[in-house]
């Protein structure tokens, strides 16, 4: 097995489909997965998974552009039974700002993807059997929904979050994480990429509450180079909202590549557009993967692209990845007097202010989904009068 520390020295090199089918890690995904829902048959023994945009027509024996979804004997075989990864995070890593601030969020992560991103910062999971490298650090472990959702309880979790790798393409098993936690009171969420269907989000909804859509670029060639297609995306923002998920979006700045005033003025300007009440966080890239040829996204260009975003319209603008750097865009603050309702630094919740959905100083609603009274848990009790934090400080997880 290949060591993560030796990867930069190993090409990045892309695998044939067929390349990918013959590793002993295709073999074991196979065998643990089981028939899907999110497809229809065709003739043929050809089946159309409709999981994702793709929906692709996937030929008896060979995966869809995933390579973790595939047609065996004319019926279409998904993720089942493993995770690739597994943490408890704080719900502000997703980053989930407006909705139970200061949860415990466990968060797993399969093997796959639907996106080719160069930029991808958990390439080691989401290009299993695309790029050669991440595929010799692969690996998995098996669990059930029990032991699942008995870690989440274990761990004082609210949230559970498929993240890391594109949710989308395991949502079978996402949901059958999410129906046994339910009975415990947890919260489903999805940390994704946006390339869906209108059937998936449906399939998904009564299990999934919170969902956090990346919107990586305003320029439909820019989305070709990543392997999607900007119009998918902003019409599941759309569609998202208007089923009543809660949604926040995410822009990861680029140097390079989606940082022009304009774009960003684009993006605000749609998410505006869906609704104004939408969180949008403009994080910072940092080298990575297959993009290690430029810098990191200083904190002006944040701050830039958080100014954008409020004279667009946008209520509520953060700015992400970079603590300490970059003003008052940490913060939660009241559209209608401007105090302080969650102050942030980084990861930690300094100050917790909402009660009953609403500002206490001017009574102004804030849209999100809050604790609900008595139900906090004991850490943000003394938010209004000193420092709390949000759990331990984790590594970030941007794709």
């Amino acid at each position: 097995m290949l060591k993560a520390s030796e990867s930069a020295m190993v090409e990045h090199r892309t695998l044939a489909v067929k390349e990918g089918l013959a590793l002993s890690i295709a073999r074991g995904l196979r065998q643990s997965a089981r028939e899907g829902v999110l497809y229809r048959a065709l003739e043929g023994r050809k089946v159309q998974c409709v999981a994702c945009g793709h929906r692709c027509v996937i030929y008896d024996g060979m995966p869809g552009v995933c390579r973790v979804r595939f047609n065996e004997g004319g019926k279409l075989h998904v993720p089942w039974g493993y995770v690739g990864a597994l943490q408890l995070d704080p719900i502000e890593k997703k980053p989930f700002y407006h909705a139970y601030p200061g949860a415990g969020a466990l968060s797993f992560g399969m093997l796959g993807c639907n996106f080719r991103c160069p930029f991808c910062q958990n390439w080691q999971l989401s290009q299993v059997l695309r790029d050669v490298v991440a595929t010799r650090l692969a690996g998995f472990s098996s669990i059930t929904p029990h032991e699942f959702a008995a870690l989440a309880l274990r761990g004082r979790a609210k949230v559970l979050s498929s993240t890391y790798n594109e949710p989308l393409i395991a949502s079978e098993w996402a949901v059958a994480l999410f129906q046994e936690g339910r009975k415990h009171g947890l919260v489903g969420s999805y940390v994704s990429n946006g390339n869906a269907t209108p059937e998936a989000l449906d399939y998904i909804r009564p299990w999934v509450d919170l969902c956090k859509i990346d919107l990586k670029t305003m320029s439909g060639k820019n989305y070709r180079v990543l392997g999607g297609r900007l119009e998918i995306v902003l019409e599941t923002i759309r569609q998202a909202w208007a089923r009543r998920f809660w949604v926040e979006v995410v822009t990861l700045v680029v140097p390079g590549f989606n940082d022009g005033e304009e774009e960003l003025r684009d993006a605000a300007r749609y998410v505006a557009s869906v609704s104004p009440d939408i969180p949008w966080h403009v994080t910072a890239f940092s080298p990575e993967y297959r993009m290690a040829d430029r810098g990191a996204t200083p904190a002006e260009t944040l701050i830039r692209a958080a100014e954008l975003g409020r004279a667009e319209g946008l209520k509520f603008v953060y700015a992400g990845n970079l603590p300490g750097r970059v003003g008052p865009f940490e913060h939660t603050c009241c559209p209608g007097c401007g105090a302080v309702l969650i102050a942030r630094d980084g990861l930690a919740v300094r100050r917790y202010r909402i009660t009953g959905g609403r500002c206490p100083d001017c009574g102004e609603a804030i849209p999100g989904v809050w604790w609900a009274d008595g139900e906090a848990p004991r850490h943000l009790a003394g938010a209004h009068a000193g420092e709390v934090r949000a759990g331990r400080r984790a590594p970030e997880a941007r794709r």
